[in-house]
């Protein structure tokens, strides 16, 4: 299906509802006019990571359904799947063969074998600490061969995801038959996941390499183009890297708006957020929420180190429920750049500042992305956080169908749901975006045109309320949306 300006959903297979059988349920009784399209975070066979460490994408998790069921919403809905570039699991059948095989393997290619990257078979301190890495030591797992034999094998994120070796014609063919599966079994969308720790060359810093990322975005398009799929490399870091990709016609996130968004709610001072919107990319998808936590790193110079440390303050003391001890080891968190906490909650469960966040989301250039716990306007989930001492788990409540049927019921809701309606039906925002900086700072103003249609974020920070007015064309009237 192709893609669309419509709002798209994220969510896991098992979030909304025990499965895809449930989750086609919820979206065709509740969201069928609410969102345009889906991203099911990962629902291949996995293990680790919530579903980032995949044996295979031939695949669906058995728990979650089949491809059928996948298949069903590709039919409604344009749909996102994840491809993670970087790495597979320690339990793959790649993997496990190459343990067993060693040297004899037909995957030994897949893999990057410490005593070949490096000239000395290992990395010296200098050339350590130049990488980006995620541990507080070189990346690597060591391997125990069948043959009794150990090595080191590149390993940046959890020891269940081993990184793969792109450079290699066997890994490049494996990459080229992963995405031409995922674009046969209905992808719009292929999400390149730690798109940036793929590329890996001596005394660098393994992220982000220039110019062996362009060649492989060349290699990823060339793959997908044929069967018109677009591909959304993800990458937390400065803003700078998503200006680079826009300006080369790729699609990006955008990951500074969560942060810009809090700042201005919490300030009531606009500026900050106006000079972005001016900046930013238009062929890309924006955010508040996502599995992942809320960038900090993103923001970095669009906001000064005071106001990005302000804002993380305000949100430890002003938002429900979140402490900053949900941001440390001792609730496995492994990434200091991203706060660990609800956007509903972290505007301290304020329905009139959320509804506003959203509105201010949807007048932002680009396809908006939902979570699934910021669609139902969900709280902290402090029991599960504590049951697992994940972090990132305050975020990732599991709701069931019956919940989801009482949720949908909430007068915030609706009133969010009419705005996502009006998102996606009216025409101006296939437009052109117009950015008032003239006014105070403690208001907002974002105008939306094309041909004669035209519609008016008008906000008051100090009070958390807006206005949205358009032209009703048939009724040759300026209207102001209704909240019913």
């Amino acid at each position: 299906m192709k893609l669309d300006n419509k709002i798209m959903l994220i969510t896991y297979a098992d979030s909304m509802g025990k499965n895809l059988t449930d989750l086609n349920y919820v979206m065709d009784k509740f969201f069928s006019d609410v969102v345009g399209g889906v991203h099911i975070l990962p629902f291949y066979p996995s293990s680790g990571d919530r579903g980032f460490a995949p044996l295979t994408y031939l695949e669906v998790q058995n728990d979650f359904g089949t491809w059928n069921q996948v298949g069903e919403l590709s039919e409604k809905f344009t749909m996102m799947f994840d491809f993670m570039i970087n790495h597979i699991s320690k339990s793959s059948e790649f993997f496990k063969d190459f343990v067993e095989k060693k040297d004899m393997s037909k995957y030994k290619d897949y893999f990057i074998r410490y005593k070949e990257f490096w000239p000395d078979g290992e990395p010296n301190k200098e050339q350590v600490d130049k990488i980006y890495k995620r541990k507080p030591r070189a990346p690597y797992f060591e391997v125990e061969f069948s043959d009794g034999t150990t090595e080191k094998v590149w390993c940046t994120f959890d020891e269940e995801q081993i990184d793969l070796d792109i450079t290699k014609e066997a890994t490049r063919e494996f990459i080229k038959n992963t995405l031409i599966h995922l674009c046969e079994k209905g992808a719009s969308v292929i999400r390149i996941d730690a798109f940036a720790y793929a590329t890996k060359k001596v005394d660098t810093s393994c992220f982000f390499l220039e110019p062996e990322t362009w060649e492989l975005l060349e290699f990823l398009q060339n793959v997908v183009e044929p069967y018109e799929v677009a591909i959304l490399p993800e990458i937390h870091e400065h803003y700078s890297i998503q200006l680079k990709l826009a300006e080369k016609g790729y699609w990006v996130y955008d990951f500074a708006l969560p942060l810009l968004v809090l700042h201005t709610l919490y300030s009531k001072d606009s500026k900050r957020l106006l000079d972005w919107l001016k900046i930013c990319p238009r062929k890309q998808f924006t955010t508040l929420d996502t599995h992942d936590g809320i960038g900090i790193v993103d923001a970095a110079d669009l906001m000064s180190p005071a106001e990005i440390e302000q804002t993380k303050e305000h949100l430890f003391s002003k938002g429900a429920n979140v402490k900053r001890v949900y941001n440390t080891m001792e609730y496995n968190n492994l990434d200091v750049y991203q706060l660990n906490c609800t956007y509903y909650s972290a505007l301290g469960d304020d329905d009139d500042k959320y509804l506003l966040a959203r509105a201010i989301q949807f007048f932002t250039p680009g396809i908006p992305q939902v979570y699934y716990v910021g669609l139902l306007a969900g709280k902290n989930d402090i029991e599960l956080l504590e049951s697992t001492k994940v972090g990132r788990n305050i975020n990732r409540h599991y709701y069931t169908v019956e919940e989801i049927e009482q949720e949908v019921k909430r007068p915030l809701l609706k009133k969010l749901f009419a705005l996502m309606r009006f998102r996606n039906t009216y025409p101006a925002f296939d437009g052109d975006i117009y950015i008032d900086d003239t006014a105070d700072i403690n208001t907002l103003k974002i105008t939306w045109k094309k041909d004669n249609y035209y519609c008016v974020l008008d906000a008051d920070l100090l009070e958390a309320r807006f206005t949205i007015k358009y032209m009703d064309i048939e009724a040759n009237a300026e209207k102001l949306l209704v909240f019913e």
